[in-house]
Formats: structure tokens, sequence, C-alpha cells
């Protein structure tokens, strides 16, 4: 579990992805912070949280780590997750 915040938390941040309602393509990513802190817990034990269930399956499908270096935020109005190596450094 990540002790302190992200370095990304309450930044608007570029993510290469293909996030569920969004497409694929390049995003504008709010970030609120880990998801560990958010939640208390790992996005692989978020039993029917829907961001979880979509991050695993893209996890899967696109061969991101599984790991919990993970942060939640929002396109739009609607929340996701992204790996922090989905993020484009500028």
């Amino acid at each position: 579990m990540h002790k302190t915040k992200s370095p990304y938390a309450g930044q608007t941040v570029t993510v290469r992805a293909d996030l569920h309602g969004e497409g694929a393509g390049v995003h504008e990513f709010v970030v609120e912070d880990w998801w560990d802190r958010l939640t208390g817990g790992s996005w692989m034990f978020a039993d029917g949280n829907p961001a979880a269930m979509v991050y695993g399956i893209r996890s899967g499908v696109t061969g991101l780590p599984l790991d919990d270096e993970v942060v939640y935020g929002k396109v739009g109005l609607f929340g996701h997750l992204v790996h922090v190596s989905e993020i484009q450094e500028d």
C-alpha cells in the first residue's frame, strides 16, 4: 500500500489507453490518487467495482504489469484506473 500521495495526484496528465467508454487513444486524465490509498486495498481485490473490473480486463489483454502502481482518476465524469506506465511524460 502506498503511504504517500501519488506525484500525479491533483494533476491532469495525458494517458494513452483504451479506456472503456472513452475509446482507444490519448486522453486528458485528472488523477485523484493511488487506488490503494483511496480505497484501502489493491484493485485486484475490489470485487464488484466497475473501474477495477474494466482495468483488470484491460491489463490482461494489453499486458500491463500486475502490481499496484495504479492511479484512479477521471476523463470527464467517468472514473478509470490507469497504470503509471500509461502516463505520458511531456
